[in-house]
């Protein structure tokens, strides 16, 4: 199920977040989404990053609303939202029980986040899941691209 900005109150304290841009979605994420709703006891919210962000990075292969509805798909989440914001006013607004990151994330959240987290007694879970990188799936696709030309 979709969620908007002014449903996340609804599930205050009551679900795990997961969170990316998801473009391109990879075998890499599924494990992460497996893992997290099997780490956590309460249903998984996914919060999918939106287009503005995505383009910042690259530009963007799916709309938001594309990806979000994929992700809405996968049997291990509950609910997505589509963040128009950012990290911060999501886990201010959402007040999860857990934020769920991978490993490569521990040591690296920003201040604002460990913050907030704290704040509103959010427990962090870090899930060593990392098995690929949608960058790096991008510049091997580009560059393999640029060598049959």
């Amino acid at each position: 199920m979709i969620v908007s900005f002014e449903g996340l109150q609804e599930y205050r304290g009551a679900v795990g977040m997961v969170d990316g841009a998801f473009d391109p979605l990879h075998k890499g994420h599924i494990e992460y989404f497996r893992a997290a709703a099997a780490a956590v006891d309460v249903p998984l919210l996914c919060n999918v990053a939106s287009d503005r962000y995505v383009s910042s990075k690259h530009p963007p292969l799916l709309p938001e609303d594309h990806r979000a509805a994929i992700v809405d798909a996968i049997r291990h989440i509950s609910y997505t939202h589509i963040n128009e914001y950012d990290t911060e006013a999501i886990l201010r607004e959402l007040r999860p029980r857990y934020y769920i990151k991978g490993k490569d994330w521990e040591g690296r959240l920003p201040p604002d986040q460990l913050r907030i987290c704290a704040e509103h007694d959010i427990g962090i879970v870090y899930l060593d899941t990392v098995i690929d990188s949608s960058t790096r799936i991008l510049e091997q696709f580009l560059s393999s691209k640029q060598t049959t030309r």
